[in-house]
C-alpha cells in the first residue's frame, strides 16, 4: 500500500504539515541549530545486509548520537528555541529512556532544571543514565500514556512540558536525520524508519518528500504495539492494546496528533515484526557488524530481512537504527535467545553412572567434536535420581544446526541417552546405551 500515491497530493500534505510549524525551511533551520549540539552521525553501506536482502542498504547510525540516540536531536532544537519561554522552573517530560536522556542533556546545557517522569517498568539503566545528565527520575505510571499525564499535571505548577514526539520543535529536530540521510546517499529508493509515537518519521518523511518526492519513506512498528499500523487501516488514531516488547521505546498505544496526518499522507507503508524478527535482527547487528541497537532501532533491519518492505532487487535503502540504549541485562537474555533459535546453542540432559571417569570422557567426546562448553552442571544429590547416577546438564556452543546433529548421532553412537525437551527438533533421543541410562526428566 503506498499512501502517498493514493493520497495523490504530496504537496498538498506539505502544506497541511507547514500549517502545524513542520516544513522544510524549519527543518533546515533546526539543522543549523544543532550543528555544534549533536553529533552528525554516520550512513555506512552495509555488504552484509546488502547481500541478505538483495538490495544496496545502508545504516543511519543515530545509536553514535550523544545519550545514545536521536531524541537529543528535538529536545536540543525545542530548548534553544522556546528558551526564553521556559521560566526558572525549568522542564519536564515523560518517556520509558530515550527522550528522557535527552531531555536532560539538553536542559543541564541551558542551566535548566529537568524533571523526567517514567513509567514503573523504565529500566534501571537508562533511569540511572537520566540522572546522570541532570534530569530527577520520577517513577510514575503503568504506559507511557499515564507517565505523560503525570509529565501534564507537573507542567500546571510551572514547568513547561516538552512532549516526546507530538510538538512540531521536536519533529523538526528529528528531521534533521533526514537531510543528513538525503546528503550521504542522494534520491535513494526508501528510507526506513521505527515508529512510535511517529515523532522520528514524521520529520524525516517531510525532509525526504520536500526534497525527493520519488523516495518511499516506510515505517516499521513491532507487532506488540501497532498503533500506527492500525491508525492508518482505520484513518484516524487510535489506542491500541499494548503487550511488553524488547522494542519497548517504540511501545506507544497512539501517534501523536500532529504526527498521525504525516504519518497516513506522507508516509507510503507501515510494516509490523515480531520479537523474535526484532531479536534476531539486534542479535545479527551486533554479530555481523558489532553494531548495538536497541529493540526499537532494530526494527527496520528486521523487516528487511524478513523481506517485509517489497523494495526492488538492488534498490538503494537508507534504514534509520534510531539509538543504542538497551539494558545489558536483557541484551544477555537476547543474545542466549538468539543464539539458541539459531542453533548456535545446544541445550542438553545426560545421565551417567556415578563412578569415577565418566564425566571426563563425555567432556573429551564433546571436545573432539570441536564444541564449546558453555556451562555444566553436575547434580549427584537429587532426590529424584537413583544412587548410582548423576545428572549433567550441558549447555554448548556449536556451529549450527548441522554440527548439533552431528553431535547429537555421536553421543548416541557412544551409548549416551540424550534429553533436550528445548530443541527436541534437533536431537531425538534413543535407547539407553550399555554404560548410560536416561531418565524422564529434562530441563
Amino acid at each position: 500500500m503506498a499512501a502517498v500515491s493514493q493520497d495523490g497530493g504530496i504537496n498538498e500534505a506539505l502544506k497541511a504539515a507547514e500549517t502545524q510549524g513542520i516544513s522544510l525551511e524549519r527543518i533546515r533551520e533546526a539543522a543549523g541549530v544543532l550543528q555544534d549540539k549533536v553529533i552528525r552521525t554516520p550512513l555506512v553501506h552495509s555488504p552484509t545486509f546488502s547481500r541478505l536482502s538483495g538490495a544496496q542498504v545502508f545504516l543511519k547510525l543515530e545509536n553514535l548520537q550523544k545519550t545514545g540516540s536521536f531524541k537529543l536531536r528535538g529536545a536540543s532544537y525545542k530548548l534553544a528555541v522556546r528558551r526564553s519561554e521556559i521560566g526558572p522552573a525549568g522542564v519536564v517530560a515523560a518517556s520509558a529512556g530515550n527522550h528522557a536522556q535527552g531531555v536532560a542533556l539538553a536542559a543541564r546545557r541551558a542551566g535548566l532544571p529537568a524533571v523526567i517522569v517514567m513509567p514503573e517498568w523504565a529500566s534501571i539503566t537508562k533511569q540511572k543514565a537520566t540522572e546522570g545528565y541532570g534530569g530527577q527520575v520520577l517513577l510514575e505510571g503503568h504506559s507511557i500514556g499515564e507517565s505523560i499525564e503525570k509529565a501534564r499535571q507537573l507542567a500546571s505548577e510551572g514547568r513547561s512540558f516538552i512532549h516526546p514526539f507530538d510538538d512540531p520543535d521536536i519533529i523538526s529536530g528529528q528531521g534533521t536525520i533526514g537531510l543528513e540521510i538525503l546528503e550521504d546517499l542522494p534520491e535513494p529508493d526508501a528510507v526506513v524508519v521505527p515508529i512510535g509515537g511517529g515523532g522520528l518519521i514524521s520529520g524525516i518523511a517531510v525532509a525526504v518528500k520536500s526534497l525527493s518526492p520519488r523516495t518511499q519513506v516506510i515505517g516499521v512498528q513491532a507487532e506488540a504495539c501497532p498503533s500506527a499500523f492500525a491508525a492508518r487501516n482505520a484513518g484516524a488514531a487510535l489506542n491500541v492494546e499494548a503487550r511488553r516488547s524488547i522494542a519497548d521505546g517504540i511501545v506507544v498505544k497512539q501517534v501523536g496528533g500532529l504526527n498521525f496526518p504525516i504519518l497516513n499522507r506522507l508516509v507510503d507503508d507501515v510494516r509490523l515484526v515480531n520479537e523474535d524478527e526484532i531479536a534476531d535482527a539486534l542479535l545479527m547487528l551486533l554479530e555481523r557488524k558489532r553494531i548495538l541497537a536497541e529493540g526499537a532501532a532494530a526494527v527496520g533491519v528486521a523487516a528487511l530481512l524478513q523481506s517485509r518492505l517489497c523494495i526492488p532487487s538492488a534498490a538503494r535503502i537508507a534504514v534509520v537504527i534510531s539509538g543504542g540504549n538497551v539494558d545489558i541485562p536483557l541484551l544477555d537474555r537476547i543474545i542466549k535467545q538468539g543464539l539458541f533459535r539459531k542453533g548456535r546453542i545446544m541445550r542438553f540432559i545426560i545421565c551417567l553412572d556415578d563412578v569415577p571417569g565418566t564425566l571426563s570422557r563425555l567432556l573429551g567426546l564433546i571436545a573432539d567434536l570441536k564444541a564449546n562448553v558453555l556451562h555444566i552442571h553436575h547434580d549427584r544429590g537429587s532426590g529424584d535420581l537413583p544412587i548410582q547416577l548423576s545428572r549433567v546438564e550441558l549447555e554448548i556452543e556449536t556451529r549450527g544446526p548441522e554440527h548439533i546433529g552431528e553431535i547429537a548421532d555421536k553421543l548416541r553412537e557412544k551409548g549416551y541417552f540424550i534429553q533436550s525437551p528445548l530443541r527436541s527438533s534437533s536431537i531425538s533421543t534413543a535407547p539407553a546405551g550399555p554404560e548410560m541410562k536416561g531418565t524422564d526428566r529434562g530441563t
